[in-house]
Formats: structure tokens, C-alpha cells, sequence
């Protein structure tokens, strides 16, 4: 199962995820690119889509723990 969840952040538009694959992708509200990160507990999604700033939780807490490419 996956889901999608649109957010209001000046960094990012749109947080989903596919639970199957455990991949937490991100896009990004500049530029419209989109970065996927491997591995992630749905939890640790859930809670960078329900972040105050999803900005500041993908830097502090996704950034440099996930493996990441852009898709």
C-alpha cells in the first residue's frame, strides 16, 4: 500500500511513500524534483508528513540517514 500527502512547506510540496518498497519519496516545491530515500520505517514518513516543517525534519532527520537518489 502507499499513500500521498500534500504539505505546506516552502521547501517541499508533497510527501509520499510505498510501503512495500519502505521508500519515502520527497517533492521538492522548487524545481519540482523529486528524491527518494530507501529503507525509511513508515513511522519515520508518517512523521516528516505531519512535521510543523518538513523542511527541517527531512534535513535533521532523513538527509544523510536514507539512502538517496532523485527520480
Amino acid at each position: 500500500m502507499s499513500w500521498s500527502q500534500s504539505v505546506y512547506s516552502s521547501m517541499v510540496s508533497e510527501v509520499s511513500y510505498d510501503t512495500d518498497a519502505q521508500e519515502l519519496r520527497i517533492t521538492w516545491a522548487k524545481g519540482g524534483r523529486t528524491s527518494a530515500y530507501e529503507n525509511v520505517p513508515e513511522d519515520v514518513a508518517l512523521a516528516c508528513a505531519k512535521a510543523p516543517s518538513v523542511g527541517q525534519f527531512v534535513n535533521s532527520e532523513i538527509k544523510n540517514q536514507y539512502a538517496h537518489r532523485y527520480v
